[in-house]
């Protein structure tokens, strides 16, 4: 269907996504594939991050890091998942 734009993600302030890092940059986060819509909230002190792809052949990890490195206005290539790639919890380290 022609003019039908993909909804833009909500997204938190990169402040407030950073306040939730470690002082050496590791951030913690709950993900659920196969979401309906994209996006990402904090509740709970936790950031929450949906996102459409299913979690198979790391598609779902690849879209959490996009969705991510897009909240906090960073290249894709300064995160990288330290724990977590067959998880719903998820380590991602920011580099500065």
């Amino acid at each position: 269907m022609p003019g039908l734009a993909k909804p833009r993600a909500e997204l938190p302030p990169a402040e407030a996504i950073r306040a939730l890092a470690s002082p050496e940059g590791r951030l913690a986060l709950r993900v659920t594939p196969g979401a309906r819509t994209e996006s990402a909230e904090i509740s709970g002190g936790r950031l929450f991050i949906k996102v459409r792809a299913k979690a198979s052949d790391g598609e779902a990890n690849a879209a959490v890091l996009a969705l991510l490195s897009t909240a906090l206005g960073v290249p894709r290539s300064q995160l990288q998942l330290l724990r977590g790639a067959t998880s719903r919890e998820k380590l991602v380290q920011i580099a500065d």
